[in-house]
């Protein structure tokens, strides 16, 4: 089992760069060439959230655009720069998300790992919330099955990391009840997050936390809160996720832009 996460991908229409400086849809372009060229090829990827920047038709019908060129099934989570409206009605061929709740939440199973995928989502709101509705579903999934190895994804992390800039938006309402329903479920072996721009980890709820740099751009690193929110053009990266026999769910973050090399230590 192979499958890679990435996140914040904020695609907009062409012509009209993030902060009249990222072109959101470039990055991706050169992020879909980077996963076509792994080898071996994951079996799926999945991304974690702010798919697109405004939460419009139109940007989500140039998502679709880019994403097309996948060689493999994508799962999409809702993150606070997305429409919910506008995503249900620009994927209305997509049949994995659960249509019992009004949300855009779903369990698949990816080879032997299972997904959950969570909406956390709130109109208007940069921070993230789980009502009593989509908590209850998470519950439900999680009592169904108590062995298989588990992942859970959303977009906005559950706890602060220390980026006072970013912290206040991070999953609000809800966020204590998800920590206590992931503490019971011991199979849960990942928390996959976006949201920040950042690489961050963290235990949580006898798991681990994980939250992945943006494919658009990166929040600056500021851990004192000294400047205005800004963003930097740091790598973006991707995350392979593989179970590993002895070991579990073994995660890898690979930068997107190829490098130099690989040479090898000792001359032939």
């Amino acid at each position: 089992m192979l499958f890679v996460q990435i996140t914040d991908l904020h695609v907009r229409e062409s012509g009209n760069p993030l902060a009249g400086r990222v072109d959101t849809a470039g990055f991706l372009d050169r992020m879909v060439t980077r996963l076509n060229a792994l080898n071996p090829r994951p079996g799926a990827v999945l991304i974690t959230g702010d798919l697109i920047d405004n939460g419009s038709e139109a940007e989500y019908r140039l998502l679709r655009q880019r994403l097309a060129a996948l060689d493999m099934p994508v799962y999409l989570a809702l993150g606070n720069h997305d429409g919910r409206e506008a995503f249900r009605a620009s994927f209305t061929d997509l049949d994995y998300w659960d249509a019992g709740t009004a949300f855009v939440q779903y369990a698949v199973d990816l080879d032997g790992v299972r997904l959950l995928v969570l909406d956390t989502h709130e109109p208007g709101k940069p921070s993230g919330v789980l009502c009593l509705e989509r908590l209850n579903w998470l519950s439900d999934r999680l009592a169904e099955d108590r062995s298989t190895p588990t992942v859970v994804a959303m977009h906005h992390p559950p706890v602060p990391v220390g980026m006072p800039n970013m912290d206040p938006s991070r999953l609000l309402a809800g966020a204590e009840r998800f920590k206590e329903l992931i503490a019971g479920a011991p199979n849960v072996e990942r928390i996959l997050a976006g949201h920040l721009h950042r690489s961050v980890t963290a235990r949580f709820a006898g798991t681990v936390l994980d939250v992945m740099p943006g494919v658009a751009h990166q929040i600056h690193l500021d851990l004192m809160g000294e400047r205005p929110l800004s963003f930097a053009f740091e790598p973006p990266m991707l995350q392979l996720h593989a179970m590993v026999p002895g070991a579990g769910l073994v995660s890898h973050k690979v930068y997107a832009e190829p490098s130099d090399g690989p040479y090898p230590f000792r001359g032939g």
